[in-house]
């Protein structure tokens, strides 16, 4: 039909460089539908041609089905790939059972091919919630006021904790403690530093003098080793 329907309009696409819009579903139709039909070879030829005067993006475009094409949806359904469903795969599996006179139970197979396949990409629909969540909430409203009496137990009982508690020391006895406890003054501070400061001077003198005692030393080694050449010569 297709085929007929653009053979009657060919004049049309030779004289216009784009596809016209009331043959786009035509076009995009026989270019779909070419390489899936093997044995009309004449539909591969004519799918070429419209791959030289549309281009290529054009007949990609009606090959992977994008949104922006017209493929007419009964030619999609009609070549388009798809699995058998359950009773089809079962009444073949029973024929062909029938046909080898094989004496086969199919009930195991029709529980399999009866359980709704789950999505592996969007995963299952209906997650369980973990059973204990239940469990402990059942068990929290069921109980609200077995809570609440032992709440107000450990209520009486953390009461009577604190009216047993006594001290170990009386409060008459902080204050002395507290005046009598010696406080290191901000003067004992500032003497502390200086100590610090006057014991990195002298560690750095005592650096100072002991590289003059090497260079000294080095010079002596050095004029002992020029006088004995001296002496040599």
């Amino acid at each position: 039909m297709f085929c007929e329907f653009v053979l009657a309009r060919v004049p049309i696409l030779e004289s216009q460089r784009e596809c016209p819009a009331e043959l786009q579903e035509a076009v995009a139709s026989i270019i779909f539908a070419a390489p899936r039909c093997s044995d009309l070879p004449d539909l591969l030829h004519v799918r070429n041609l419209f791959a030289a005067k549309y281009g290529k993006e054009f007949i990609s475009a009606a090959s992977e089905l994008r949104p922006d094409t017209s493929v007419n949806r009964t030619i999609i359904e009609k070549l388009s790939v798809s699995a058998p469903s359950s009773e089809v795969k079962l009444s073949t599996l029973k024929e062909i059972a029938a046909e080898f006179n094989v004496n086969w139970d199919s009930s195991k197979t029709e529980i399999e091919f009866s359980k709704k396949s789950e999505d592996l990409l969007n995963g299952p629909k209906q997650i369980a919630a973990p059973p204990q969540v239940y469990s402990r909430l059942d068990t929290r409203e069921d109980q609200p006021n077995q809570e609440h009496s032992t709440a107000s137990t450990n209520g009486k009982q953390g009461d009577r904790y604190f009216q047993s508690f006594t001290p170990l020391v009386a409060p008459s006895r902080i204050e002395p403690l507290i005046k009598d406890h010696n406080v290191k003054p901000i003067t004992e501070t500032k003497d502390t530093n200086s100590d610090v400061l006057l014991r990195a001077r002298t560690a750095i003198a005592a650096a100072e003098r002991a590289s003059a005692a090497a260079r000294a030393a080095a010079q002596l080694v050095n004029l002992n080793f020029s006088s004995s050449k001296v002496e040599k010569q």
